[in-house]
């Protein structure tokens, strides 16, 4: 498929009615994607659909295993013509096989979507979802890992896979920084 219409029209459709404040993130996530493209060159289409699309497993349809990367994936690939990179992108977004392992979930994820070859593109999709509130709006890594884990606790599934990722996650937006630095972009 071209172009990234498609992909705003189908997570629209699995999360807007059903989890707003979910949507309204993913709003944000895909607009940090567009700022993003200079950084990118190329593969912006490939952020900016990824990026919209990436919660997309936690709409009530989707579920199948209660972990969203992985349920999302699943639906993404059986979606005609959908970048593979983009699948792959969904299914490991912010260091998901972390949270899969804690899930128990960890093989079956690597198996079925391995890790995308492209560091930039994988950084900055961290950098877009882990620099976004819930509700959409701008913050830091930092504030969103705490965010998270206010959230969830610190003993939950989500709190202990969050602060496992954390160092992985600001070094991600650490790494989109500088590269955004490179290209002249403020951020």
């Amino acid at each position: 498929m071209t172009g990234v219409g498609w992909a705003y029209e189908l997570a629209e459709s699995l999360l807007r009615e059903s989890l707003p404040r979910r949507w309204a993130h993913t709003e944000g996530v895909a607009a940090c994607a567009r700022r993003l493209a200079p950084v990118v060159e190329g593969r912006s289409e490939v952020l900016e659909a990824a990026a919209v699309l990436h919660d997309v497993g936690y709409a009530p349809t989707l579920v199948q295993t209660g972990f969203h990367p992985l349920d999302g994936a699943r639906h993404l690939r059986t979606v005609p013509a959908v970048d593979d990179r983009v699948v792959r992108l969904v299914a490991n977004h912010s260091f998901a096989l972390l949270e899969a392992e804690e899930r128990g979930l960890r093989a079956e994820l690597a198996r079925e979507f391995p890790l995308l070859d492209d560091p930039l593109l994988v950084d900055a999709l961290v950098y877009c979802d882990m620099t976004t509130t819930p509700d959409g709006g701008r913050t830091t890594a930092a504030a969103r890992v705490e965010e998270i884990l206010g959230r969830y606790g610190a003993d939950s599934v989500v709190g202990r896979f969050i602060r496992r990722a954390a160092p992985e996650i600001h070094g991600s937006v650490e790494r989109v920084r500088a590269a955004a630095d490179a290209a002249g972009l403020t951020l």
